[in-house]
């Protein structure tokens, strides 16, 4: 045990009880002050662990982006080499556009029907960094084997294995970052995990732009070349500390280890001291429920949707991730230069604006970091964006009538320029953000496996889908389907998405406890009227009645938070 820092540990315990009045604290050194008050004032001061950690798990999002873009490229290329190319005309196009949504969607079906819920047993058998090992090692094997494969059928299974890789991994790496991380940067460490998933995205394509001109063997580059972040992955994953939470809950009675990895993540002994006890706050509180309550893994999955409380937070998760999928962004990110090929693009034109869909979706996703805590919150910036989605995509798939030459070629790509631009600072980084904070801490990690099972799962059906839809429905009617999806998801999320930003927990437990239907009903007999007469008849109207009983005591209009 440690017995030899029970000082450091007693003030560590007083300094999380009451973290504001650190000033009179007994024997607080110049070196812990200045510590404790940068936390709050200059946030980003830690030790270099802290940000090799965080390094890491920004490489860990790379790989998963550009895991998506190989595709993207090779699409246009294997199936000729594979005798299935969906050129229209051709007698087997039908058959061969399931086929190859089938190839590209695979990775979202291995990590939907298995990668995701596998990370809770690589993370209790193996630990944090050992889940992400793995992971990183299947993400190395599987693009290579990719362009070896000699047949779809060997490719598509491949992409299966290589999504249990995707699935574990997005499962585990924005857990083991918040963990890591200090109070007053987790928010900002876990949206690195969309950042940086853009930055793979863009990254990806540049490098299919670069081995374009090798002949037969592009694609097998394309698909092969995903390898490349998760290769650092792997071999600095073990260079960064373990999360103690983790270490503390595989060795209840030993914190010796925890402590140590808390010395290296934090600036001075008290501040691993202070949130050692927070965690051992919260794993006594965690035992003392599971002791009470008999919880396993498929119990506490059970209530995801049991539990009145937990439901609402799972319907509203599973909301935001099937938006991401409705409003079409991965038609492009999968799709990317099939798209532009039809808009009349060369084949390195097509790559070349592939690249520059990869750079706006990365560079805009940096507002997002600014908007996401401010008056805007998750569910402003999703109401403000969803119907910009919208418009843009019904716009870019009206493009395609126009007839053939340098106004339809550029009208469709800044149409969907636009639409990167609209998407990276809300639907963008909001899901995982989202998903990551409205469970209870008894049913988070099943949560999380659901809310990114939900994201991956219909990631798959809209990769199988869109080949078949472009001949059934040719480019205007695909891109009009999907501006559809937009209005239903904007609707969806109107009536079953409540506003969670800057909520203690406290708060969250009362905003979630609200039944979906009241929730749902206040939306529609409440807020929508109120907007209407407001804001298009312009009348002057008494602030609504809030729902929750707390944003009185706070002092804010009800539309602040509805």
């Amino acid at each position: 045990m440690l017995t030899n820092e029970l000082p450091i540990l007693r003030r560590g315990a007083i300094l999380a009880q009451n973290p504001a009045d650190y000033g009179s604290l007994e024997g607080l050194t110049d070196l812990e002050e200045v510590a404790i008050y940068d936390e709050d004032e200059h946030r980003w001061r830690h030790p270099w662990s802290l940000y090799w950690t965080v390094v890491l798990c920004s490489i860990g999002a790379v790989t998963q982006g550009w895991d998506q873009t190989g595709s993207a490229s090779a699409t246009v290329l294997f199936p000729e080499e594979f005798g299935i190319s969906t050129n229209r005309g051709l007698p087997n196009a039908t058959r061969n556009s399931w086929i190859v949504g089938a190839v590209n969607a695979a990775p979202y079906i291995g990590s939907a029907a298995c990668g995701c819920w596998i990370s809770d047993p690589l993370n209790k058998h193996l630990g944090r960094r050992g889940a992400i090992f793995v992971a990183a090692l299947i993400l190395i094997a599987t693009p290579i084997a990719s362009g070896f494969s000699h047949s779809w059928q060997t490719l598509f299974v491949i992409r299966l294995v290589l999504g249990i890789g995707m699935g574990a991994k997005a499962s585990t790496v924005p857990v083991y970052a918040a963990e890591n991380s200090p109070a007053p940067i987790r928010g900002a460490v876990v949206m690195s995990w969309q950042l940086f998933t853009a930055f793979g995205i863009f990254i990806g394509f540049v490098a299919n732009l670069i081995v374009e001109n090798t002949g037969k063997i592009a694609w097998r580059l394309q698909l092969g070349s995903a390898c490349i972040p998760a290769i650092p992955l792997a071999i600095g994953i073990f260079f960064c500390p373990e999360s103690p939470r983790w270490l503390m809950k595989k060795n209840p009675n030993d914190y010796r280890a925890a402590y140590t990895e808390l010395c290296r993540l934090r600036r001075t002994k008290l501040q691993a001291a202070r949130d050692l006890y927070y965690i051992h706050v919260q794993l006594k509180e965690e035992i003392k429920w599971k002791d009470n309550q008999g919880i396993n893994y498929f119990v506490r999955f059970a209530e995801l949707f049991t539990i009145p409380r937990v439901r609402h937070a799972t319907v509203a998760a599973f909301v935001v991730m099937l938006a991401q999928q409705m409003c079409g962004i991965n038609i492009i990110a999968f799709y990317s230069s099939t798209v532009f090929t039809e808009a009349g693009y060369s084949k390195r034109e097509a790559l070349l604006a592939s690249v520059g869909f990869g750079a706006v979706n990365f560079l805009f996703a940096f507002p997002a970091v600014v908007t996401i805590d401010t008056s805007l919150g998750r569910r402003g910036l999703l109401l403000l964006t969803f119907p910009m989605l919208a418009c843009t995509t019904l716009a870019a798939g009206l493009c395609f009538l126009i007839d053939p030459g340098t106004a339809r070629i550029g009208s469709i790509a800044f149409f969907i320029f636009l639409f990167a631009a609209c998407y990276s600072p809300g639907e963008g980084p909001i899901p995982y953000v989202y998903s990551a904070e409205v469970f209870p801490l008894a049913q988070r990690e099943q949560g999380m496996a659901f809310s990114v099972t939900t994201c991956l799962g219909w990631a798959a059906v809209v990769s199988i889908t869109f080949p078949r839809m472009l001949i059934a429905f040719k480019s205007t009617g695909a891109f009009g389907f999907y501006a559809g999806m937009n209005v239903l998801a904007f609707v969806l999320i109107f009536l079953f998405v409540p506003e969670t930003k800057k909520l203690t927990l406290e708060e969250l437990d009362q905003v979630f406890s609200v039944p979906v239907r009241d929730f749902a009903k206040y939306q529609v007999t409440k807020v929508f009227p109120h907007f209407i007469k407001r804001w298009i008849f312009s009348r002057q109207l008494a602030p609504l009645k809030p729902l929750y009983p707390w944003e009185l005591e706070r002092g804010e209009k009800s539309t602040s938070i509805h």
